[in-house]
């Protein structure tokens, strides 16, 4: 397992230092290695998606336990690193795994074709929001275990009616089990980052709450932009509402299952 001079070492052997824009943060903790490596069941055979490996540390933990490995790197600087340390035990994709804010990079959606895959990734903070609602919505992701701001980690395990409730939460609990898996504080990371991080892991549902994921989508970016109306101002008073909904209602106190309700068919 790299240690943190380690991973210092091998930067430095070509010129390189972490670079802010693209958000990389080293994970060198061991125990928080070791506790994602655990958490994601790895079995021999399962494919695994890793986003934003650097320099291959968790990489190689993952082809360890048997994983048939697709990392994804942004950073083309990495490159002589990744095939330095991974070689072709891994499929490597250099390319921003993001496409666009609703699409993802062709390169991973060919490499994954329709396979079903878990998610493996210490995903970097800006990214990771817009890519577990674009895998889930495009792909056959069928886990995730991933290391992300804590924030965002609160905004996805949310409960109605706080701040922290809002697309995202609904989006990943109409598809998924959620459960966190630990925090990590700055000093798990070089650099160390300002803001701590949580693992958490998504187990997708066999059966999600919407019939309608994208009609679900756009129904939620709908209604939480304009969060603090009632729900009649926003979509019109006169439709047949769902059971257990009022008009008078605001987005923010709908449960999960009562905003799939919302979605087009399945309220018909």
């Amino acid at each position: 397992m790299q240690t943190l001079r380690d991973i210092q070492n091998l930067l430095a052997a070509h010129g390189l230092r972490p670079k802010k824009r693209f958000g990389q943060n080293f994970l060198h903790d061991h125990h928080h290695l070791a506790r994602i490596l655990e958490a994601a069941e790895v079995s021999q055979g399962d494919l695994v998606v890793e986003v934003g490996p650097g320099t291959g540390t968790l990489s190689e933990l993952l082809l360890q336990a048997g994983a048939k490995l697709i990392a994804v790197e942004v950073d083309r600087d990495l490159e002589p690193i990744l095939w330095q340390r991974l070689g072709d035990a891994a499929k490597l994709i250099f390319d921003d795994v993001l496409a666009g804010k609703h699409a993802l990079s062709p390169m991973l959606l060919e490499a994954v074709g329709d396979r079903p895959f878990k998610l493996i990734a210490n995903l970097p903070y800006q990214v990771a929001s817009p890519l577990l609602v674009n895998l889930l919505l495009q792909t056959w992701m069928t886990a995730a275990v991933v290391m992300v701001q804590r924030e965002v980690a609160e905004r996805i395990m949310a409960t109605p009616g706080g701040k922290d409730y809002g697309p995202l939460s609904v989006m990943v609990q109409a598809t998924c089990n959620v459960r966190r898996v630990g925090v990590l504080t700055p000093t798990c990371f070089w650099p160390a980052p300002k803001i701590e991080s949580a693992v958490i892991r998504l187990d997708r549902l066999d059966q999600p709450y919407s019939r309608d994921l994208r009609a679900l989508s756009q129904l939620l970016h709908t209604l939480f932009s304009k969060r603090r109306k009632q729900l009649g101002a926003i979509l019109g008073r006169d439709r047949a509402w769902p059971a257990g909904i009022d008009p008078s209602n605001r987005p923010e106190q709908l449960t999960v299952e009562q905003l799939c309700l919302l979605t087009r068919g399945d309220s018909d």
